[in-house]
């Protein structure tokens, strides 16, 4: 059997600020589907450099009541940064809360807006520690 990986579909609520947040984090719009009758839209977005790795983001234009407000079933997505300690200042210098700093040097967690746990990982050998996020506590949960 040839499996291939082909996306992780996750539901948002507001489409604009989901679409928003994954933009902070370098992924880029791939592909997109408006079904009328259907009444839904598919957002495919990925790294720029990994076009066969998106994330599906499932918008249903009359809401969603299956949606939980707390999308712990899923688990999380994971994504590799160049430098954590950079990742996590920009994306706190637009609103978003850093759940589980890097303490390590390594490892960070935030939330979509729609509570989807986003695990940061740097690339190679974690960074020495350093501050602020060495002394930071967690933040809700991730």
């Amino acid at each position: 059997m040839g499996l291939k990986y082909l996306h992780t579909m996750v539901r948002v609520k507001d489409l604009e600020a989901s679409m928003a947040f994954y933009e902070l984090l370098g992924l880029r719009q791939t592909r997109r589907m408006d079904n009328e009758g259907g009444r839904f839209t598919l957002v495919f977005m990925a790294p720029p450099d990994q076009p066969d790795c998106p994330v599906e983001l499932t918008y249903n234009w009359d809401g969603d009541d299956a949606l939980p407000d707390d999308s712990r079933n899923f688990g999380h997505l994971a994504y590799r940064v160049p430098d954590i300690y950079a990742a996590c200042q920009h994306l706190m210098d637009n609103g978003v809360t850093i759940n589980r700093p890097p303490r390590d040097g390594y490892m960070a967690f935030v939330r979509s807006p729609d509570n989807i746990s986003i695990e940061l990982l740097q690339e190679g050998a974690a960074l020495p520690p350093a501050e602020p996020w060495q002394s930071m506590g967690n933040t809700g949960h991730w």
